[in-house]
């Protein structure tokens, strides 16, 4: 993200806790797991400000869908690990939203600060229920969103 005339976007933290069915063979978290951990943070960041997509699907005729996703796997994570996904809104487009994700071990029961396990840019399309074609964000979910967790520009 570029942060120049910019001010740092709000972040959102959701606790996830790693359970048996999250690793693999191997004892860690099965890649794709962290994608689903990220999922979460965003579903409860929409509704931390009134948003439940089921409503939207509904009342509106939209859905939100991952458009594309670029993840980096940095350090891996164990059964019962305690993660904390951190996310910031980087840019909203027309019909889109842009996410900055991190998961990190949680500082809560760490002597050293928070370390990174994964990195994500995900892109977040708003589509009709119906058709699946492209749609505009509703103005409302926009200025919501903006003035709760975007201060980009």
């Amino acid at each position: 993200m570029n942060t120049e005339n910019k001010t740092k976007a709000k972040e959102f933290s959701w606790p996830v806790r790693v359970y048996y069915e999250d690793t693999d063979s191997g004892g860690v978290v099965y890649y794709a797991n962290y994608l689903k951990f990220m999922e979460r943070a965003r579903t409860e960041l929409l509704r931390s400000v009134g948003f439940e997509q089921d409503q939207l699907q509904q009342e509106l005729g939209i859905i939100f869908a991952v458009h594309s996703a670029n993840i980096q796997y940095k350090k891996p994570a164990k059964f019962n690990d305690e993660l904390n996904v951190l996310t910031s809104i980087s840019r909203i487009g027309k019909a889109s939203i842009y996410f900055s994700q991190s998961i990190f071990f949680s500082a809560a029961h760490q002597s050293t600060p928070q370390r990174l396990l994964a990195d994500a840019e995900i892109k977040i399309a708003c589509l009709n229920a119906e058709s699946f074609s492209p749609q505009s964000i509703p103005s409302f979910i926009t200025k919501k969103i903006t003035t709760e967790f975007y201060c980009g520009s």
